[in-house]
């Protein structure tokens, strides 16, 4: 399990590098280690210190917790993961990262009004599915 615990810190760690919009090379320079760590940290091939998470924390602006988030779960599901079933594969694609910093660039009213919209069009798709 200890594998799988490192190589779901890594996407964790890809995830929200990516979603602040920063690079493998960006990041090691705040943290203070060279790139190539970085992207061992984000493969699981290295596992990551409480001292270097504390760090990246840090710099991604999330609480540490964050990415321990889902971890029992991703255990449950080691075989789908690796398949992208879980939705993670999702998460690391351009379109949904560049949606993602799209959506709260806008205030608040304008945001709840998108997500009524995409939720009428997701209920309104499936509706003519099963038509």
């Amino acid at each position: 399990m200890g594998n799988d615990i490192d190589v779901h810190l890594g996407k964790r760690l890809r995830r929200r590098r990516r979603l602040l919009g920063l690079t493998q090379q960006q990041l090691a320079g705040s943290v203070g280690v060279r790139f190539q760590q970085i992207q061992k940290y984000e493969c699981g091939a290295n596992r990551i210190s409480a001292a270097r998470l504390w760090a990246l924390s840090e710099a991604l602006e999330v609480p540490v917790g964050y990415f321990y988030d889902g971890l029992s779960e991703a255990a449950r599901r080691a075989a789908p993961a690796e398949t992208g079933a879980d939705g993670g594969e999702m998460f690391a694609r351009k379109e949904t990262l560049d949606l993602i910093r799209a959506y709260y660039q806008l205030s608040e009213r304008p945001r709840r009004r998108l997500l009524d919209l995409a939720k009428s069009l997701h209920g309104g798709v499936g509706e003519t599915d099963a038509a």
